[in-house]
């Protein structure tokens, strides 16, 4: 009688099994080391979003950076820039019209404008991805009545590169009285009452 060792199939299933193992730990390696927000302009798909979750970073006034400089034109066709809100809170939030976040967080975000129109902050919108249609209809839709720069060219992103940058969308950040970032909130901003006591800090900071 012949006898068959069945170790030896055995052994060489399981080290193929380790070789595909391998192989696909390699490929989600490499997946994982792309740039996400790269991948997501590249993809021109706008149901995909970089999702934050609502981390919120406040500077202390003693150390914030530079000033951040920019310039833009927003769906109304006029040209913004940061040094004509100098003297005043801004308030930026950047979004796009297929982010399920952005759509969430909009009537909390238009509140707060009402709230600080004429009250010390000033609200304006970063669109990374729409084009003007685009954000019209969801301004409309949602009610929204502020404006938005149209920043599909990154400009304003760019500007605003470094440690307190928009890393997700939708993110907010919070522009003090002399320019610099004060505060962001990374991803959306679930509770408006934490937003609205940031906006209200900076407003009643000194020059």
């Amino acid at each position: 009688m012949t006898h068959v060792n069945s170790a030896r199939p055995l052994k060489r299933r399981r080290h193929l099994l380790a070789v595909a193992a391998a192989v696909i730990a390699v490929g989600l390696l490499a997946g994982c080391s792309s740039d996400p927000l790269a991948a997501q302009y590249r993809s021109g798909d706008s149901k995909q979003y970089i999702a934050g979750d609502g981390t919120v970073t406040e500077i202390a006034a003693e150390n914030r950076g530079a000033p951040v400089t920019f310039t833009g034109t927003t769906d109304t066709g006029q040209t913004v820039s940061s040094s004509q809100y100098l003297g005043q809170v801004l308030v930026l939030n950047f979004w796009y019209a297929g982010c399920a976040p952005c759509r969430a967080e909009a009537p909390a975000l238009e509140k707060l404008n009402a709230k600080y129109t004429g009250n010390g902050a000033t609200f304006l919108g970063v669109n990374v991805r729409d084009q003007t249609a685009t954000a019209q209809a969801f301004n409309t839709a949602f009610g929204i009545t502020y404006s938005s720069v149209i920043d599909t060219d990154g400009a304003v992103q760019l500007a605003l590169s470094g440690e307190v940058a928009p890393n997700a969308v939708p993110t907010t950040l919070v522009i003090d009285k002399k320019g610099r970032v004060a505060a962001r909130i990374l991803g959306q901003a679930t509770a408006p009452d934490i937003l609205d006591t940031l906006i209200g800090d900076a407003v009643a900071e000194t020059s």
